[in-house]
């Protein structure tokens, strides 16, 4: 009887410890969803949906890539962004309703009142507005002269305009050159791996191919984001460009009409 009584009771404290295990496991995982750490499957994997977003993968690809050549296309992006909002902003400085100006400026000319038109283009930003300055500032000239200085100023503010766009194109040829230069290294880094191995393993080579390879998609990605911002630039150039050449000819019929209703002596005093 007495061995009977300590088997129950040592079956009961065996019990007692496994529920009381089975409480302190559920409580633990009560405690690691409150604080949000990611569920695991029973081999330990991190469930997909707790892996992160898409610019968690991104770091880790980055992270996994060779340190180098990452840190070199992540430069030419930086550098690249950098040329490409400089050159946004200036071009969005420079824009202006240009048919209400021309409208303004031919009001003024229309009056004689050459003083006010050129008050206008001074206060006015862009070169449109610097290019109907230019003519202004020579009504006394001939139409010919007025015309070339037009013409030349008109050069000088496309140039202006376009200022920076060769770097711009350089860092974009420069990715994913960096990528492929970093893809080539990698894939001698793995030959090497498999000589010092003696034996072709499936291992070293995915491994050595995988950081090869990551390079490269980075540098296309790269490439593709600054061509984006790069064709975006380029027709804004093309249409403040396409602003300058209509306003010039407008500036210039005004001009003749100008002249052609006054004498030379009225223009000068104006």
């Amino acid at each position: 009887m007495a061995q009977n009584n300590v088997s129950q009771d040592s079956t009961q404290i065996i019990t007692n410890a496994t529920d009381s295990q089975t409480v302190v496991t559920a409580s633990e995982d009560s405690a690691i969803s409150a604080v949000g750490l990611p569920e695991t499957t029973d081999s330990g994997e991190v469930l997909p949906e707790e892996k992160g977003g898409f610019h968690n993968i991104l770091k880790t690809k980055f992270i996994e890539g060779s340190a180098g050549f990452m840190s070199l296309v992540a430069l030419a992006l930086v550098l690249g962004l950098a040329f490409c909002i400089e050159r946004i902003i200036y071009l969005t400085l420079s824009e202006i309703n240009a048919k209400k100006f021309m409208e303004d400026i031919d009001a003024k000319i229309a009056a004689g009142d050459i003083d006010g038109a050129k008050d206008i283009c001074r206060n006015t930003r862009g070169p449109v507005a610097s290019i109907c300055y230019q003519g202004l500032l020579r009504i006394t000239e001939s139409i010919e002269n007025i015309e070339r200085s037009i013409v030349s100023y008109g050069s000088v503010q496309a140039a202006n305009l376009e200022r920076g766009c060769s770097w711009i194109t350089l860092f974009i040829s420069i990715a994913p050159s960096l990528g492929f230069l970093g893809t080539v290294i990698g894939m001698v880094m793995a030959f090497d791996q498999i000589r010092m191995a003696g034996d072709i393993s499936a291992t070293i080579v995915a491994s050595g191919m995988k950081v090869a390879l990551i390079t490269t998609i980075f540098g296309i990605i790269v490439a593709l984001v600054l061509q984006l911002f790069y064709n975006y630039i380029i027709s804004k150039i093309e249409h403040l460009t396409s602003q300058m050449e209509e306003s010039s000819i407008a500036v210039l019929d005004m001009i003749m009409k100008f002249k052609l209703t006054h004498n030379e002596d009225d223009i000068r005093q104006k």
